[in-house]
């Protein structure tokens, strides 16, 4: 399962970015802003799975 919130996570971060650039190209500051949050998202999905693979017994 951990493998699976670690892709998903990176496919958020990657959809994030590419609206995120998008949107400051077209100029649509609505497009930018839902990219930074869905990037923000990734990150954040991210770094929880860092936290439980740093915490989980060896």
């Amino acid at each position: 399962m951990a493998a699976d919130e670690k892709a998903q996570a990176k496919g958020e971060q990657a959809e994030g970015k590419v609206k995120k650039v998008v949107g400051g190209a077209v100029g649509n500051e609505s497009l930018r802003a839902k990219g930074r949050a869905e990037e923000s998202k990734g990150d954040l999905r991210a770094a929880k799975e860092k936290a439980k693979d740093a915490i989980k017994p060896k």
